[in-house]
């Protein structure tokens, strides 16, 4: 990530790792259940790559770049890099950014420009990957937010086992409407 917009790229590395559970540990706070039922967002994937990428980046204060967006667009070309959009009668109304490797599942970032959308992206988003046989839903670093839906850390030799395990074994993610194979990398 980069320290500043225009600062060069660097490699951090955590000794712990923030994870989503894809089971029956992941939590739907109450207050979400009403805004998920009324079903006020549709979700896509892939659809507006750019537009989830620059609402990403669109902070005071960003990690994400000029020259990490121009990966993370080579990235979505080559099938890593992905989005997944909350739209509602408005236009794009929230989003995540994530890599896809095999049955691991990256967050990188994510953004909204109504309330609770990025949260439906979230929750939906779990949702599909625990059906389509992920094993991980790596968020990286927790916060408060994240643990209301029941994120935990692992250290770091832990999570190496996991995502060793999980690059190694292909998942599908099917969002309403699309369908996205990752294939499992082994580094060569």
């Amino acid at each position: 990530m980069a320290n500043d917009p225009g600062g060069p790229l660097q490699l951090y590395r955590s000794n712990r790792r923030a994870l989503l559970p894809l089971d029956d540990r992941f939590q739907v706070p109450r207050s979400l259940r009403r805004v998920l039922n009324s079903g006020r967002f549709q979700l896509h994937l892939n659809r507006s790559f750019a537009e989830v990428l620059a609402g990403c980046a669109d902070r005071p204060s960003t990690w994400i770049s000029d020259e990490l967006a121009a990966i993370y667009r080579q990235l979505h070309a080559d099938g890593v890099a992905h989005s997944v959009e909350a739209w509602d009668e408005q236009g794009l109304a929230g989003g995540l950014l994530a890599i896809g490797i095999g049955s691991c599942w990256i967050g990188e970032s994510m953004f909204h420009r109504r309330p609770h959308a990025s949260n439906v992206v979230l929750v939906e988003l779990a949702r599909a990957l625990r059906r389509g046989g992920f094993s991980l839903f790596d968020v990286q670093l927790t916060n408060p937010h994240l643990q209301r839906f029941g994120c935990y850390e692992v250290e770091d030799n832990h999570y190496q086992q996991l995502l060793i395990a999980a690059r190694s074994r292909p998942a599908t993610l099917k969002l309403q409407e699309a369908c996205l194979r990752c294939e499992a990398w082994m580094p060569g």
